[in-house]
């Protein structure tokens, strides 16, 4: 665990030591500022509350490899990239053959724990300095806490926790892995404390407000098959929150689609300069966007990249005739080639097809390398997700297949632009096409993985071994240095 140990007092450590807090929205980059501090001797006004937040919110633009290996693991891509050996840790995902060496798992777990971190020591000092408005950071530092747990228990299962207080060395050999449930009540705990000193309307664009916490815990519940709490929070978003469909999908993952009405949750990306390959963590801009992008590309609308996390023909054939998300989603580059000229090369598994999503576009601002700094916001949790999630409930829980039907087929119905895709099954071929649809509408999101585990269809992945692959491996640097306080997740 000294790796682990050392990623989350280097994070303290900035804090500290005059580190530069680069602001998580367009907003926020009006605060940027570069500022020392003494760990201990802190948090003696509002604006050192407000500079700490800003430090939580931007271990968020680390998760770009959490949403790419969300796919990458499922069946809806295949890594790509240049060969069989090009970062060799997404390669070892796709193919189900991880091990407790992987680096980029441990990227995972490093970049999500320096979150925890974070958060953490704003809520270690919560009561130190008061002023008008302090719920508000508080409320935020606790959703930030309760998101870096969720990707964490997502992917490893039980983790170590410290309530509110930052981590230091030595803790690795004393501080139990929480079980699951434990890591959940957490979650739970802090999300309601979002969900009731947060409004609807964000203090700054980019920052979390109530509906991002309601969605949150709607999901964690989901995730936890609580179908009756997840139906009641988010029913009560659904009908008292200030979120909607957009009418063009297509507009949703432009730039000038980032921050709307369907947004409820969005990571903030900007072209600011200040990362390399040696620390990607440290990019202000969507790094998943030149990973997913066309290599050597040369055309109109879109700019090069590096084809990692392709698309499968299976998941271009899933989509329905007339359904107008499929050619959003997903770009067929020789049938685009064909019509505009463009040129390409073919990487590693090439299929024909990319996350038209998260690709470059021409025009995206950047003012330093293209692939580090594409200011492509990731939008997290959308309304669309919030509908399903909500149908879900509903009918898994055998609440109501009527209410879950309506929800289901307000999604279909902006996809098709009609009422004649409607779905009217009830019971478990409801359910299926419920699993169906949050497949087509989030596909290239990084939701898909993770959606076939906790449904219990993990088996459509080629290579998952049930029992094993539900869970990823925890790294292992922190199996080595705790010393034998923490076990390894089975089969690994």
């Amino acid at each position: 665990m000294k790796k682990y140990i050392k990623s989350i007092v280097f994070t303290v450590l900035i804090l500290m030591l005059g580190a530069s807090f680069y602001g998580c929205s367009d907003e926020f980059l009006d605060d940027t500022k570069e500022f020392s501090i003494d760990s201990e001797n802190f948090f003696n006004s509002e604006d050192d509350y407000y500079r700490a937040l800003i430090g939580a919110y931007d271990l968020l633009q680390a998760t770009y490899v959490n949403a790419m290996l969300g796919e990458i693991a499922s069946d809806n891509t295949l890594c790509g990239g240049e060969s069989a050996t090009d970062v060799i840790g997404f390669q070892q995902i796709d193919d189900m053959i991880h091990t407790e060496v992987n680096s980029n798992l441990r990227d995972i777990w490093n970049w999500m724990f320096a979150g925890v971190n974070r958060a953490n020591y704003i809520l270690e000092f919560k009561d130190k300095t008061d002023f008008e408005g302090k719920s508000i950071i508080i409320a935020e530092a606790r959703f930030l806490r309760a998101y870096y747990h969720f990707e964490l228990v997502k992917w490893f299962g039980g983790i170590p926790m410290k309530g509110d207080a930052r981590f230091n060395v030595g803790d690795e050999k004393s501080i139990p892995r929480a079980t699951v449930a434990e890591v959940y009540a957490s979650i739970e705990a802090d999300l309601q404390f979002a969900v009731a000193n947060l409004s609807y309307t964000s203090p700054q664009v980019g920052r979390a407000n109530k509906g991002s916490a309601q969605a949150l815990l709607g999901k964690a519940y989901l995730y936890q098959d609580k179908f009756a709490q997840a139906t009641n929070v988010l029913e009560d978003l659904i009908n008292n929150g200030p979120f909607g469909l957009v009418t063009d999908y297509n507009v949703i993952f432009e730039h000038s689609g980032e921050n709307g009405i369907e947004s409820v949750f969005e990571v903030q990306y900007t072209d600011v300069e200040g990362a390399g390959f040696g620390c990607l963590q440290c990019s202000e801009g969507n790094v998943a966007v030149g990973f997913n992008g066309i290599r050597n590309y040369n055309g109109p609308t879109f700019d090069s990249g590096f084809s990692f996390n392709i698309p499968v023909q299976e998941v271009f054939d899933a989509f329905e005739t007339g359904d107008n998300r499929r050619d959003v989603a997903i770009l067929d580059i020789n049938a685009w080639a064909a019509s505009t000229g463009a040129t390409f090369s073919e990487g590693f598994e090439h299929t024909g097809f990319y996350n038209r999503k998260y690709i470059a576009r021409k025009g995206d601002l950047n003012t330093g390398d293209a692939n580090l700094t594409n200011p492509n916001n990731y939008r997290a949790i959308r309304y669309a997700d919030v509908l399903l999630m909500a149908a879900e409930a509903l009918n898994r829980g055998g609440i109501s297949d009527t209410r879950a039907q309506e929800y289901l087929n307000r999604v279909r119905r902006r996809a098709f632009g009609d009422m004649n895709h409607d779905i009217s099954d009830s019971g478990s071929a409801l359910t299926q096409a419920i699993y169906n649809e949050r497949r087509l509408e989030l596909v290239g999101e990084g939701h898909r993985f993770f959606d076939l585990v906790r449904t219990g269809n993990g088996n459509l992945i080629n290579g998952f071994t049930v029992g094993k692959n539900e869970l990823f491996p925890i790294p292992i640097e922190e199996i080595q240095f705790s010393n034998g306080n923490w076990s390894q997740n089975p089969g690994y």
